[in-house]
C-alpha cells in the first residue's frame, strides 16, 4: 500500500533545471529516491539502475528528459522511470512529491522504494486477432515481447526457443562460468504466463514467407501476421586436425557449454588454454585464471587488436597479466594432440612455430557466426555473407514488410557518427534488445521513425571496460586519456576528425555520457577532446 514518507534532509525542492539528487527516505532503512529536475519540473523516480543496481545520480541526465545508468547505459525517462534503452527489463518506480510543512514527500509503496524496481503491467485480457510469433529465446526475444506487451499489444504472442530455458544473462556466462540458469534467468515461466505469451521449446527448420507459418524440428507449425527472427549466434570451431574429434575442447555459448566447462575443470589446477583473445576468450580466461594456470591464444599483436587497437590491447593484456594469464600472441595453432593418458581427449594444441603447449582443457573463443541455418535454402531470403540478414533501420527483413531481424543475425544500417547508413552487423547483448524494443516500436507504430540508439557494450576483463559507439567504417586515430598504466584511461577512436567510438575503464561516466553525446550528434571532435574538452561539462541538449 502507498504511504507517504518524508525525505531527509529537504526542506524544499530547490533542483536548477538540469540537476539530478539522491535522497534518503526517512523511516525506510537504506531506502532512496532522486530527484530530476528537467526543464523546471522535478520527478522523484528509483535511485538505483534496474540492470544491475549502479547508482543513478552518477549517469547522465539530457534536457530532453533521458536518465543514463554510469555502468552499461541502461536508459529511463526521468519523468517516469519508463526504460528508453536496454539492458534494463525493468522500469523505475516513480512516486508522487509534495512539499508541505517545511518539508519534501514522496508517495508510494515501501517495497517500491527499497528495490528501486517497478515490474511491466503486461497481463491481457482478450486478444485481438494480430499473431506475432518470435524465433529465439534470447535478450533481443526478449526485449521485443516486453515492449510489445508495455506497448499496448493484446494480440498473441508466441516465443520460440531451442534452448530449453526462458531467456537469461547471457554475459554472466563468460564473465562468470554461472551454470545455474536460477541465477541468471531474467524472466521465470509464471512472468511468461503472467504476459500472455506462449513459450514453444522446439528448434525451427523452416519458414513458409507466403503463407506466414513456421515449421519446427517435432513437427508443428506456427502461423503470424508479424514474425522476429532473433536466433543469435553459433561459436565458431577450429577446422584443424583434433579440435572436433578430442574431447575437453569447448565452445562457449550456452548454459550447456558452461556446465561441461565447470565439470571439466573440477576443483582447481587444471591446465587450461583458451584460443582467442576476443571478448569471450579474454573473459573466460579472466573467470577460470584464479586457480588453474591458463595460457591465451591469439592471432593478434595484442589481445582485441582489431577492434580497440594495440595500445589498449595492450593495458588489457597487462591487467590480465596481473592474476598469473600467459599470453602467446601473434601466433597461429597448427593442431590439438590427444593426452599421454586418455586418448580420447585433448592433451595440448601445438602452435605453427612448433610450441606445444599442455592442456587438461580448451575453451575456443573465436567469433561466432549468425544462425541462419534454417534459411539457407529457403528461396524467399538473400543471406548476406557472413549468413546475416539485411534489414532496414527499423530492422525489418529486406523485402518482407511482416518480417524482423534483430540481434547478432541482423545486419543494419548504422546512423551513429562515422556511420552514414552504412551496413552493419554488431555482436552486443544490448544491442539485440534495443533492436528487439525497436521491431516491437515499429509493429505497434508502422508510421514512427526509426529509433536510433548509441550501441553499447561492456567487459570483465581484470577491471571493468565499458564501451559506445561502433566503427563500422573504420577508424585511424586513438587519443587516450586518463592513467592508462594504472588501467584506469578513456579512449576516443576517430575517423577523420569525427569521434566514432569511447572506450573507458575506471572512468565509467565518460562512456555514458559520450553515447547520449552520439545519440544527439553533439560528441566533440578530435580535436576537441586533444584540446583538452572534458565531456562530462557537456549538457545533452533536448531533442
Amino acid at each position: 500500500m502507498a504511504q507517504e514518507y518524508k525525505l531527509k534532509g529537504l526542506t524544499s525542492l530547490d533542483l536548477k533545471a538540469g540537476e539530478k539528487r539522491e535522497v534518503e527516505v526517512e523511516g525506510i532503512e537504506e531506502g532512496k529516491v532522486l530527484l530530476c529536475n528537467v526543464g523546471g519540473k522535478t520527478s522523484a523516480i528509483g535511485a538505483r539502475c534496474t540492470h544491475y543496481g549502479a547508482p543513478l545520480v552518477k549517469g547522465v541526465l539530457t534536457g530532453d528528459g533521458r536518465l543514463t545508468c554510469p555502468w552499461h547505459g541502461a536508459c529511463f525517462k526521468a519523468s517516469n522511470g519508463d526504460i528508453e534503452n536496454a539492458p534494463a527489463i525493468d522500469a523505475l518506480p516513480s512516486f508522487e512529491l509534495s512539499e508541505k510543512s517545511g518539508g519534501v514527500y514522496v508517495t508510494g509503496e515501501e517495497s517500491a522504494i527499497k528495490n528501486s524496481r517497478r515490474k511491466p503491467k503486461l497481463r491481457v485480457n482478450g486478444k485481438a486477432p494480430e499473431k506475432v510469433v518470435v524465433v529465439g529465446g534470447g535478450s533481443g526475444a526478449l526485449g521485443a515481447i516486453e515492449a510489445l506487451r508495455e506497448g499496448g499489444f493484446t494480440g498473441g504472442i508466441t516465443m520460440i526457443s531451442s534452448e530449453g530455458h526462458t531467456p537469461y544473462d547471457r554475459t554472466k556466462l563468460s564473465k562468470a562460468l554461472i551454470d545455474d540458469h536460477s541465477k541468471i534467468a531474467l524472466r521465470d515461466e509464471d512472468w511468461f504466463k503472467d504476459a500472455s505469451v506462449d513459450v514453444v521449446y522446439d528448434q525451427v527448420t523452416d519458414i513458409v514467407f507466403d503463407g506466414k507459418k513456421v515449421a519446427t524440428k517435432s513437427g508443428n507449425s506456427f502461423s503470424y501476421t508479424k514474425l522476429i527472427l532473433a536466433t543469435g549466434g553459433s561459436p565458431k570451431n577450429l577446422p584443424l586436425p583434433g579440435f572436433k574429434d578430442l574431447g575437453n575442447i569447448f565452445l562457449l555459448r550456452t548454459i550447456p557449454h558452461v556446465k561441461e566447462i565447470v565439470s571439466a575443470i573440477g576443483s582447481k589446477n587444471k591446465k587450461i588454454v583458451v584460443i582467442g583473445s576476443s571478448f569471450i576468450g579474454m573473459e573466460v580466461a579472466n573467470a577460470t585464471s584464479k586457480d588453474n594456470t591458463v595460457t591465451v591464444v591469439g592471432m593478434e599483436s595484442a589481445p582485441l587488436e582489431r577492434v580497440m587497437g594495440a595500445e589498449v590491447g595492450k593495458i588489457f593484456q597487462s591487467q590480465l597479466s596481473k592474476s598469473g594469464i600467459t599470453f602467446k600472441l601473434s601466433a597461429g595453432v597448427e593442431k590439438a594432440i590427444p593426452s599421454s593418458t586418455d586418448s580420447s581427449n585433448v592433451g595440448g594444441v601445438v602452435l605453427k612455430d612448433g610450441t606445444t603447449l599442455e592442456a587438461d582443457l580448451v575453451i575456443l573463443g573465436i567469433g561466432v557466426s549468425p544462425q541462419t541455418s534454417y534459411l539457407q535454402d529457403n528461396d524467399a531470403v538473400q543471406l548476406e555473407k557472413d549468413g546475416s540478414l539485411k534489414t532496414n533501420e527499423h530492422f525489418q527483413l529486406d523485402g518482407h514488410k511482416d518480417v524482423y531481424a534483430i540481434g547478432d543475425i541482423a545486419t543494419y544500417p548504422y546512423h551513429g557518427p562515422g556511420g552514414n547508413g552504412t551496413p552493419t552487423r554488431i555482436e552486443h547483448w544490448n544491442v539485440a534488445q534495443n533492436a528487439g524494443r525497436a521491431a516491437a516500436n515499429h509493429i505497434l507504430h508502422p508510421d514512427s521513425d526509426p529509433k536510433l540508439f548509441t550501441p553499447i557494450f561492456w567487459s570483465a576483463l581484470g577491471s571493468q571496460l565499458r564501451y559506445c559507439g561502433a566503427t563500422p567504417n573504420g577508424w585511424d586515430t586513438l587519443t587516450l586519456k586518463g592513467e592508462p598504466n594504472e588501467g584506469k584511461f578513456a579512449a576516443y577512436y576517430s575517423k577523420g576528425d569525427t569521434v566514432v567510438a569511447v572506450a573507458t575503464m575506471g572512468m565509467d561516466p565518460i562512456m555514458s555520457q559520450a553515447s547520449e553525446l552520439m545519440r544527439r550528434g553533439v560528441m566533440p571532435s578530435k580535436g576537441e577532446i586533444e584540446g583538452g574538452v572534458d565531456i562530462l561539462g557537456i549538457d545533452v541538449p533536448a531533442l
